[in-house]
């Protein structure tokens, strides 16, 4: 039996905007709870309004599950998709589509948190966190964690990888030298999508030059010159914000209180640096991802039975239902109380739901409309850099994804790159200083949902102090505007192109 042929049609500009003003309303609301932050409603007279609107104002002095906003935005863009043409049956398997282009990230989020609770039971996080308390001075914590990230992300070509194991030490540390937490999220989260963005290993470096036609190691130099000013600034703005927590500011005698505790409560070897050992040496071997954080998992637990007398049972329960410590000193036990498969069930919602909202924006065109909007806005060479680092971000705002953020404004604009006369490889690279780079900013995508079940920090928390990823799209739109490194077409482009 043949279905009846779609009468699909372009939506409007204002059709498309529809689903992305009430994804920002229904998030607002979500987000914003007075209860929290009473000062809100005193200086923003419109909050305040609106929390005296009946069964609204509820909202805003409730705290709301990101997912049901995000489910409350696919129910609208689903409706403005079946008002342009789309059938329930293709909205229901766009929902599906996007489901699927995000069950890696899902798999390897579920298995980071069974690598988390495996770790701390073997002591391989309490041996980090120790020998960080020893050696690390709360004055240059900061600049030193976001070169440890940046350097273990370079070797590794995962930001993923780099939170879920030295990043999750790198809070330990931080929270036992008294540095707040999100500062140390955001330079962690820097030093992170530093290799993200620059190892010829990682996903998204490989991704933009295949969309943009550019090559690969043209364009990991190419964004040298955009990731390299930002990762020194934003070390820069580390150490400086170092200086507040000098020696001085921090009690010796809590410090030596944590060590005491954990060494108390586990037998801490140098054999167990071997985990970490073992998922950085099968990265590096392109072992993908996720063996490479199983493999972790079972060393761990091998580990956590030879040096901490753990039993199958035990370490099973742990893998799933995350590690609950008992040492007896309160500081060492919020440290080391998580992880789990369990865990990371709410993130998991996130990102489908998020990713069902992205599904139907893309397969309706509502996203493509929007990109083409901002693309008719660029009438120079800035604009057009503008447009392609406003796109990355917006998509990674409304679809949820890191990767539709590179793909659809790659294949959208590479045409205007060329009329333009301009190297593939300025594309690529402002796809990933928009993309790339911002992903991990905002709560509901999958990059910054990962990073909050990971770290533990909300990612508008650490926003403020994820200093690269907020000056890298800041110096691209500079280059864009003054001309200033922007390569021009070769005339083997230009035949190409022809």
């Amino acid at each position: 039996m043949k279905h009846a042929p779609t009468s699909l049609r372009a939506p409007t500009l204002g059709e498309s905007l529809i689903p992305v003003v009430c994804l920002v309303v229904f998030l607002a609301g979500s987000v914003l709870n007075l209860n929290d932050l009473p000062e809100l409603a005193v200086i923003t007279p419109l909050l305040r309004a609106l929390a005296s609107i009946p069964y609204f104002g509820d909202v805003l002095h409730a705290s709301i599950p990101v997912q049901l906003p995000l489910v409350a935005a696919t129910v609208v863009a689903s409706i403005m998709a079946k008002r342009v043409g789309l059938r329930w049956r293709d909205i229901h398997e766009s929902y599906l589509r996007g489901i699927k282009l995000s069950l890696g990230a899902v798999l390897i989020l579920l298995v980071v948190g069974m690598l988390i609770g495996v770790w701390i039971a073997s002591g391989v996080v309490p041996l980090m966190i120790v020998w960080g308390l020893k050696l690390l001075s709360p004055g240059a914590f900061l600049f030193v964690t976001c070169l440890i990230c940046a350097i273990v992300s370079v070797v590794t070509g995962s930001s993923w990888t780099t939170a879920g194991t030295v990043g999750v030490a790198l809070i330990g540390v931080g929270q036992g030298l008294g540095v707040p937490m999100p500062m140390v999220a955001g330079a962690i989260i820097s030093g992170a999508y530093f290799g993200d963005k620059m190892s010829p290993l990682s996903d998204t470096t490989n991704l933009a030059p295949g969309v943009a036609g550019a090559e690969l190691f043209e364009h990991v130099k190419h964004m040298l010159f955009t990731t390299g000013p930002s990762l020194v600034i934003a070390l820069g703005l580390y150490w400086l914000l170092g200086l507040r927590f000098g020696e001085g500011t921090i009690e010796a005698g809590s410090i030596d209180e944590m060590i005491r505790g954990m060494s108390a409560g586990y037998t801490l070897s140098g054999w167990l640096v071997v985990p970490p050992l073992v998922v950085l040496v099968l990265v590096i071997a392109r072992v993908p991802a996720l063996p490479s954080l199983v493999a972790g998992v079972v060393v761990g637990g091998v580990m956590a039975s030879v040096l901490q007398g753990s039993t199958l049972s035990d370490l099973l329960i742990t893998s799933y239902d995350g590690f609950v410590s008992e040492t007896g000193v309160a500081a060492v036990d919020d440290l080391l109380t998580r992880g789990g498969m369990s865990s990371m069930y709410g993130t998991v919602g996130i990102i489908l739901c998020a990713m069902c909202y992205g599904g139907v924006m893309e397969r309706s065109g509502m996203l493509e409309r929007i990109a083409g909007a901002i693309l008719g806005l660029a009438k120079s060479r800035g604009g057009l850099v503008g447009a392609t680092l406003a796109t990355s971000m917006g998509i990674n705002l409304v679809a949820s994804d890191q990767y539709l953020s590179i793909v659809v404004p790659g294949r959208m604009y590479r045409g205007a790159y060329a009329k333009r006369g301009l190297h593939p490889k300025n594309l690529s690279r402002c796809l990933e200083d928009g993309g790339t780079i911002t992903s991990p900013l905002i709560p509901w995508n999958s990059c910054g949902a990962y990073m909050f079940a990971t770290l533990g920090v909300f990612p508008l928390a650490y926003l403020p102090f994820a200093f690269l990823n907020l000056l890298n799209p800041l110096i691209s739109l500079l280059y864009g505007f003054t001309g200033w490194t922007m390569a021009p077409a070769d005339p083997v482009d230009d035949e190409e192109e022809e």
